[in-house]
Order: structure tokens, then sequence, then C-alpha cells
């Protein structure tokens, strides 16, 4: 049985929000923009996750 880890189910919805930010029918920029924030808080998820 796998553990439900409140931070690593976060930090998978913040990697399928950034792939769809890719996708979002908006200017690159825009996509970009949201794409990097998502990805920063996977990173920031998994750093905090990792020091535990």
């Amino acid at each position: 049985m796998t553990a439900l880890i409140p931070s690593k189910i976060r930090a998978l919805a913040h990697r399928r929000m950034a792939l769809a930010a890719l996708h979002a029918n908006s200017s690159l920029s825009t996509r970009l923009k949201r794409y990097n924030h998502h990805m920063h808080q996977v990173r920031v998820l998994e750093t905090h996750d990792g020091a535990l």
C-alpha cells in the first residue's frame, strides 16, 4: 500500500497545470509565465519534501 503524501500530490497537480499552461490559448509570454510559475512551485514542493 502506498501512502498519500500531500506535497507529492500537489507537485503532480502543479506539473499538470504547467503542461496545461503551455497548451492554453494565450500569448506565448503568458503561457511561459504560467509554466514557469507552476514549475517553480513543483521545485519548492520537491525540495521541501526532500528535507523531511
